[in-house]
């Protein structure tokens, strides 16, 4: 499968990251090996995950989902097929979002020995940390960098004016630079991407892989009115799409799908994957029919008209 280049830093993936937040969580151990086997046998290598994924579940401490990742790299001996990607910087205890230098120290020991690796490939930071400089965070970052416990760093959630004030930090105190951002971006939710975060994303050579590609769900075509909610945990998040807006991008989604013979979620992933500046979205599966219809969407090359009628009808 042909790569793309994920910033500057000499990272290659192909167009679609596995995400790793349904590990532990919706889909337990046995059904997370098979999707991540599926995954790499279609030619796939990046794994997305963070410290904090299942966190937010009860009885979860957090670093279900790495541990998972770690126990399938090492029975499958899988370290050279995939690219690791995790995220520092949750509340994993401490009380507040956390980029102190003392804090990733900690936090990249830990994330480390559940993924059982001696490196990450892409380190993130999770959220912004108010109470933090960018020079301390990325000085953090420098010094795990030259001790080879990561290999490339970036961020996330991150607005065009504090990934700029970021990059400016880096060049003035000789400091390493975020080398990828990973923001929230589908075809309902286009406006924390589009504009000038993108322009700045691609006028310095920032590679981006989004989240929520398919809005909650929304995306997929399975929610068309209230009653619909109840399908999934998810259903009050995606109350908030159940617009005029948000039914014209359902029937244009029913439009494109139908002329290529695929599922809405299918053309709504793949949309993503053409965007300028964009170099991959990360989307979750928990079953395998899920997955094998997120391989498929890597495969969709959409027209121009197609793309015309997408864009015009989440205008």
């Amino acid at each position: 499968m042909e790569k793309r280049r994920l910033g500057r830093k000499g990272l290659s993936i192909a167009p679609l990251v596995l995400g790793g937040n349904v590990f532990g969580w919706t889909a337990d151990k046995k059904t997370s090996f098979d999707l991540l086997d599926r995954f790499v046998d279609a030619g796939f290598n990046a794994i997305d995950t963070a410290d904090g994924y299942s966190r937010w579940v009860p009885g979860h401490e957090g670093g279900e989902s790495e541990t998972i990742i770690g126990e399938w790299v090492k029975s499958r001996n899988a370290r050279d097929k995939v690219v690791i990607i995790t995220k520092v910087g949750s509340d994993m205890g401490q009380g507040k979002k956390d980029l102190s230098a003392a804090y990733i120290a900690k936090a990249v020991e830990a994330s480390l020995k559940r993924l059982q690796i001696d490196a990450i490939d892409l380190y993130l930071s999770h959220w912004p940390d108010p109470d933090t400089s960018y020079e301390e965070t990325l000085g953090a970052y420098q010094k795990l960098l030259r001790e080879g416990k990561i290999k490339s760093i970036g961020a996330s959630n991150l607005e065009a004016d504090q990934l700029r004030a970021a990059i400016d930090v880096s060049e003035t105190k000789d400091l390493p630079r975020y080398n990828v951002l990973q923001p929230g971006y589908n075809l309902y939710d286009r406006s924390e991407f589009e504009g000038k975060l993108r322009d700045l994303c691609v006028s310095e050579n920032i590679g981006v892989i989004t989240y929520f590609g398919l809005a909650r769900g929304f995306l997929s075509g399975k929610y068309r009115s209230e009653t619909d909610l109840g399908k999934s945990q998810r259903g009050d998040g995606i109350k908030q799409y159940l617009n005029p807006r948000g039914y014209r991008i359902l029937a244009a989604l029913d439009k494109v799908s139908a002329k290529h013979n695929a599922k809405p979620a299918e053309v709504a992933i793949a949309w993503i994957i053409q965007r300028k500046g964009v170099t991959a979205p990360i989307a979750s599966a928990t079953s395998l029919e899920q997955l094998e219809s997120l391989i498929r969407a890597a495969a969709l090359k959409l027209d121009s008209g197609d793309v015309a009628e997408l864009d015009q009808a989440s205008a």
